[in-house]
Parts: structure tokens; sequence; C-alpha cells
């Protein structure tokens, strides 16, 4: 294979799959699993826009799970610290900045798409979304930081727009979208977060309540969503190494919905506020 047409090999992979040229697309994927040659990883932002075309906007998690003392993340790095190592650790922590703080736990391509010129990223300082195309200031505009995953987010104004998600290597454990359907239960269970932001003068420790976020049952509730899904509406294939799934946001958020109600409803389901497994980046 020619390495300099590898972007529009992806391309028509992209295309060939059922991606939407003028689409909104919002990605997780693993560069681990395509395997674009010699690591470029923007050799793959440069195949997803071009499978989107100009009038497209490609959109990425850039959440920050180090930004918080209340994340799995930031629990397993301070694991076996004693108080006094763990205090220090938490002074140390920079508060977030959307323009220059780094989305690792993202991986690769989210932290390419949001280092591309032009890229506009959300303010929220766990879940932040970074997006690249005409509608990229829409959708990140007006992330309310205490809302994490719901109506005052990009996953509801990618909702609206009817945009596409795509498993790029990955699986349903990581479609953000369906904590949107979280929000959108009744009365769904909240519980506290904290993490550090900037204020004039200095950084401080923010506390607020938000929706008790739990992916736990996220793999399952997407392979129910798959086999229930009309011909067509689900779609799988392969774009480089990687295998894949190509989903609309709207059917899948609102296929949740119904499902979360059910499900955690019931005297075993999951959701309650305290000890409910938590997403990354809070």
């Amino acid at each position: 294979m020619d390495t300099v047409t590898y972007p529009d090999r992806l391309a028509a992979e992209l295309l060939a799959l059922g991606v939407r040229p003028g689409a909104r697309l919002i990605v997780h994927a693993s560069m681990r699993a395509v395997r674009p040659p010699g690591r470029r990883t923007t050799w793959v932002v440069a195949g997803l826009r071009g499978a989107l075309g100009p009038a497209g906007t490609l959109v990425v998690p850039a959440f920050t799970p180090e930004n918080s003392d209340t994340s799995r993340d930031h629990q397993a790095r301070t694991a076996g610290l004693t108080d006094a190592e763990r205090a220090r650790f938490r002074a140390a922590m920079p508060p977030f900045d959307p323009a220059a703080t780094p989305a690792p736990a993202m991986g690769r391509l989210a932290e390419a798409v949001r280092l591309s010129p032009g890229a506009r990223r959300s303010d929220h300082p766990q879940t932040s979304f970074a997006a690249l195309g005409p509608d990229a200031a829409r959708l990140t505009r007006g992330h309310r930081a205490a809302c994490h995953l719901g109506e005052d987010s990009p996953l509801a104004r990618l909702y609206d727009a009817d945009a596409q998600a795509l498993l790029l290597g990955t699986g349903f454990g990581v479609f953000s979208a369906f904590h949107l359907a979280e929000y959108r239960v009744p009365e769904p269970p909240v519980r506290r977060y904290r993490c550090v932001v900037a204020r004039p003068g200095g950084s401080r420790w923010w506390e607020y309540e938000d929706v008790a976020l739990d992916d736990s049952d996220f793999v399952a509730l997407g392979a129910r969503f798959a086999r229930s899904a009309s011909p067509g509406t689900v779609r799988t294939g392969r774009v480089g190494e990687a295998a894949c799934t190509l989903v609309p946001v709207r059917e899948a958020v609102d296929f949740a919905v119904d499902r979360l109600m059910d499900d955690r409803s019931r005297p075993s389901g999951r959701g309650s506020a305290r000890g409910a497994p938590e997403a990354v980046g809070t």
C-alpha cells in the first residue's frame, strides 16, 4: 500500500461503512486497533475529515479525569500514598484550561483533534469535547460546568443534529451518548463531584452536584440496541485494521432511555448516588 494515499483509503472505507458526508460525527477510537502506518494519527484525522467533507464536523471526547479527585483515575493514581503524599499530590494538580489541558485518557485521536488548527473545545473542566469543522463552535458552545453529559452539553447538540457515532476499534462500553440517556430518565440519581478550576488570582477546588454517571451496563445496552434495531441502523465493518460500529446517536439515546428506565428501576439495578460506577472523566 502506498502510505501517501492512506487517508484516502480510510475515507473510502468510512463512506462504505455509512458515514454521511456533511454529518456531525462523534468518534471513540483506539489507534492501537486502527494501526495507521508509522502511528500517524494525523492521517486518521485526515481520513475522517475526508469522508465527512468540508461541510462535516468531527467531534471527540476530550475528558480530563486527571483534573478531579473524585474520579476513578485519581483514586488509581493515589492508591497507596500516605495522607501527606496524597495532600501534596492534590495541591499540585493544575486547574483545567480548555486551551492547554491535555486529555491523555481519551487516546491519541482525541489529542490529535484537540491540537488540530481550528479545533474548538467545550469548557467543562472534566468532560469537555473537541471538534473540527464548520459546526464546531456551535456544538461546543455553552457546555455548562454543572452538566457533564446532559442537556447543556455537546451530546445534546449532537442528538439534535441527528449525528452519527463511530466506534473505531472500540465498543459500546465507551459510547458516551448513552450518558445523555441517563439524564433523560425521570429523577436520575445524583452525586457530588469535585475538580480544580481556574479563577482570578489562582486556582480553587469546586464541588457540585450532577447525575451519577454509570457506564457499567453500556456494553450490554449496546448489544441489545444492535440486536433490536431495524436492518441497516447499526452498521459494522473494518476501517484500517479496526473492527468498527457506526450508530445513529438519536436512535441509540432514545433506545437507552427506555431500557434504563426499566433496568435501573429494579431493586438490583444500578445508579445509586453513592457508590455507583463512574464514567471516565468524572
